[in-house]
């Protein structure tokens, strides 16, 4: 019975770590109007963090291997962007971000998630 709360206690724990306190830790920086490839797949985007200048665009080519419903769309809610990505097909999306700061940008239910770091 021990064991069994014990059990149940790390994997509340795990679930609590992967989709609320998460925060990717190695990334890629952008020059301006370069083209970062975005790998959707295993429950991650990769990169996960992409780190870019104010007021100059970059595109993200996201590839989605994953066949997971979750990884159908990718979404910037603080860009009002949402995107479908096809199954092993590139979606490029422009970004123009004006103002320094961190957008999130995630699938529909937030599994996938990954942050756009503005300097």
């Amino acid at each position: 019975m021990i064991a069994v709360n014990i059990a149940g206690l790390l994997l509340i724990a795990f679930i609590i770590r992967w989709f609320w306190l998460y925060r990717p830790k190695a990334g890629v920086s952008a020059a301006p109007g370069q083209i970062i490839e975005v790998r959707v797949k295993d429950g991650v985007y990769d990169p996960a963090l992409i780190e870019a200048v104010a007021g100059k665009g970059i595109s993200l080519k996201f590839i989605r291997e994953d066949e997971t419903a979750c990884a159908s769309q990718v979404i910037f809610p603080e860009l009002g962007i949402q995107k479908d990505l096809p199954l092993d097909r590139a979606v490029v999306i422009r970004l123009f971000p004006e103002k320094p700061g961190e957008y999130a940008f995630h699938c529909q239910m937030s599994m996938y998630r990954g942050i756009l770091r503005v300097t």
